[in-house]
């Protein structure tokens, strides 16, 4: 399949968005929410029919992440997180794009859709593969276990960037419209 230039652009740009604001983002309630995460599904939901650019921006957002993680040794867990998410997140959103009430909505009904649920569901399965991958690499900080650091953080992380997350998406799909964006 042939990548289109603007799409590798738009992709780039979303993914240094993505850095600098997951860089400078404070934390909200102990809680950091993932804009490389938030972009990365973003990015997913415009190639939807190409999953190499996927993957391939699904590892630059997790160098990305683990750049920026304020996790300790949460540089790896971050790659790996960001992998495996995508990989997973792909299948789910090419399954709700063969649900059979999803093909009678409207293509940016449809994305809405398909973007409320990345949003939430990848967040959750982000982060339990990143806690995993972590307590297994480097180990878990403090007394914590994982059933304590999902509830403590992922949680709450899952509604931040479905808020977040539902605002960005809606934000470059109407400025992709008015610019005129083939995707």
């Amino acid at each position: 399949m042939k990548m289109n230039t603007r799409k590798l652009v738009l992709n780039a740009v979303l993914l240094g968005i993505g850095l600098v604001l997951h860089q400078i983002e404070p934390a909200i309630f102990g809680v950091k929410p993932d804009m490389t995460l938030i972009m990365l599904f973003t990015i997913m939901i415009i190639n939807k029919d190409d999953y190499k650019a996927c993957l391939i921006c699904g590892i630059i957002a997790g160098i990305f992440s683990g750049m920026t993680t304020s996790f300790p040794g949460g540089q790896v867990p971050n790659v790996i997180d960001k992998f495996l998410t995508t990989n997973i997140s792909f299948l789910v959103m090419m399954a709700m794009y063969k649900v059979p009430f999803m093909k009678k909505l409207a293509d940016k009904n449809q994305d809405f859709i398909v973007s409320n649920v990345l949003m939430s569901l990848g967040t959750a399965i982000s982060g339990f593969i990143f806690l995993t991958s972590a307590q297994i690499l480097v180990g878990l900080p403090g007394n914590m276990n994982l059933n304590m650091l999902f509830a403590a953080v992922v949680l709450p992380a899952i509604g931040i960037n479905l808020i977040v997350g539902v605002i960005v998406f809606k934000v470059i799909h109407v400025t992709m419209k008015r610019v005129s964006f083939q995707s």
